[in-house]
């Protein structure tokens, strides 16, 4: 049964169409996945389910739920609808307890009855939605604060605030973007749990295993229109649109070449290093040789520490215990204290490009920075660099020209990169750099890694949660568990054959649900297999 019916919807801003056309439909108990690359319209798309549209923006077209039309000015019934944002963290009120959050919105749909029957409506309610959110203990969580909750719990959390309105659709916005392999899995259960309550599930995603583990049907955007619909089987098997094929076949981890572990001179070395927050330690004695032309990969789960060690070795997070050494050199642990050449010889790449840079300061100048500050470029002699160096990465001077805000989310992360190559860095640091982006972006800034490596013989140290990537980037793999470091050799040992049970669950994790193309959408692949294809 057919619960969503979208009419070519068009939406348009500025004079430029940034949905065009679009029609799809949404039915009872199937997860149907919205795929594309960032700027394709999938937000726009699935926000017009809930009567949503940019600001000037002019919207023709059709949505139906639930059999009435939705639109701007008749958005649908409250708790008809349900929507998890990318950033659990961003929809949790950090001054409020759950519980008290929770019970607000059930009293929004429950008015009938004496005030006693109420109350006991409402509580039975919240531990319906908490249950169906896979929180089975969440009874316990109802006295904490959201900054109490670990990552997945704040997302099962929102995820319960939107189904105590017992909803008939539900719309997941990336939900897997920056998790780990883990992680990852639960949320896979959870929408599956959702889905098979008979909710319409819309899923926003770049995870194509997400999309092969969970998705009856796949929707594919590009340019703000529909290019590819159809059963997962069918478009993820045998793709027919051009663009399509180039997103199936643009995943990392699936042909990536066998690398050769950097050789180098120990370049920076970390000795016995505790650090943390508070009096919580998050990294935990650490020892740890990078060596000069090293593609190292971190991995772990969130909350392992992987963030906190490269953020030590870069000096943007002091440690309390230990010692982090430059060729030799001692290296003070606060950043402001290293000289302008340590500050040089190790660059840091933000996950959040945006946030990254000064939104009121155009993005070429930002770049351009760096030579002058490090390297004592003159300020024509930087912006030449920087308008070079941004046109080999394939980030126009007209576009460089503008603010942040004007650039997308790819073009701010080659920036990023370029701005923190013009140092001549002799250790690249990213940090979950290809989180969030699209297939094919992610790909073409892999490829540009790889080529700086080619190039200049920087070393590389990749966090990711992303054992694709670490496959297809890195010939050196670390994997962190509770602030140590658990395990780590060369990439396709580790993955090939983990000894630490805490590399095992991660490699299970994200094997698990891989299945070859067509297969069914619950069936799993043995993971003997699945670990051949991410570490050929």
């Amino acid at each position: 049964m057919t619960v969503v019916e979208v009419r070519n919807l068009t939406v348009a801003t500025g004079g430029r169409e940034i949905v065009s056309g679009v029609s799809f439909a949404l039915a009872v108990g199937e997860v149907t996945a919205l795929v594309g690359e960032s700027g394709s319209g999938k937000t726009t798309t699935a926000l017009a389910l809930l009567g949503e549209r940019p600001a000037g923006a002019s919207v023709t077209g059709q949505v139906e739920v639930a059999g009435v039309a939705v639109d701007a000015d008749h958005p649908p019934e409250p708790g008809l609808v349900g929507y998890v944002p990318q950033h659990p963290s961003a929809a949790l009120n950090p001054v409020r307890r759950v519980g008290s959050v929770l019970h607000e919105i059930a009293r929004l749909h429950i008015r009938t009855g004496t005030r006693a029957e109420r109350r006991r409506l409402v509580r039975a309610r919240v531990l319906e939605a908490l249950r169906q959110a896979q929180l089975p203990d969440g009874e316990e969580l109802l006295r904490r604060y959201p900054h109490q909750l670990s990552g997945g719990q704040q997302q099962r959390v929102v995820l319960a605030h939107e189904l105590v309105g017992r909803p008939r659709v539900v719309v997941a916005d990336e939900p897997t973007t920056g998790q780990d392999a883990v992680t990852r899995a639960r949320l896979a259960g959870e929408l599956r749990a959702v889905a098979a309550q008979g909710i319409a599930v819309l899923l926003l995603t770049h995870d194509l295993d997400l999309v092969r583990e969970l998705a009856h049907q796949v929707l594919v955007m590009n340019g703000g229109g529909i290019v590819e619909s159809g059963p997962r089987r069918e478009v993820l098997g045998s793709p027919r649109h051009a663009y399509t094929k180039r997103l199936v076949t643009a995943q990392p981890g699936r042909t990536a070449e066998p690398g050769r572990a950097g050789g180098g001179r120990p370049l920076v070395t970390v000795r016995a290093v505790t650090a943390g927050h508070g009096r919580v330690d998050t990294l935990r004695e650490v020892t740890l040789d990078i060596r000069a032309g090293d593609k190292l990969a971190v991995v772990g789960r969130s909350g392992s520490g992987k963030t906190t060690l490269a953020r030590c070795i870069a000096g943007l997070h002091p440690h309390r215990l230990g010692e982090i050494r430059l060729d030799g050199d001692l290296l003070p642990p606060k950043l402001r204290r290293r000289t302008r050449d340590q500050l040089a010889r190790i660059q840091y790449v933000f996950q959040d490009a945006r946030a990254s840079f000064n939104e009121f300061v155009p993005v070429l100048d930002q770049v351009a920075r760096t030579a002058e500050r490090l390297r004592g470029a003159t300020s024509s002699a930087a912006r030449a660099e920087a308008v070079e160096g941004l046109a080999r990465l394939g980030v126009a001077e007209s576009s460089a020209a503008r603010l942040p805000r004007s650039l997308s989310g790819g073009e701010l992360q080659r920036a990023a990169l370029v701005r923190a190559l013009l140092s001549r860095p002799e250790l690249l640091i990213c940090d979950e750099i290809t989180s969030g982006l699209d297939a094919l972006t992610q790909a073409e800034l892999l490829d540009l890694l790889n080529g700086v490596h080619r190039d200049t013989g920087t070393a590389l140290v990749v966090i990711t949660h992303d054992l694709a990537v670490a496959a297809s980037l890195t010939d050196r793999l670390l994997i962190m568990h509770e602030g140590e470091i658990v395990e780590q050799g060369e990439t396709e040992a580790v993955l090939s054959a983990p000894k630490h049970a805490a590399a095992e669950e991660l490699l299970d994790a994200a094997t698990r649900g891989w299945e070859p193309l067509g297969g069914s959408v619950h069936s799993s692949e043995p993971a003997s297999s699945a670990r051949g294809s991410m570490s050929a």
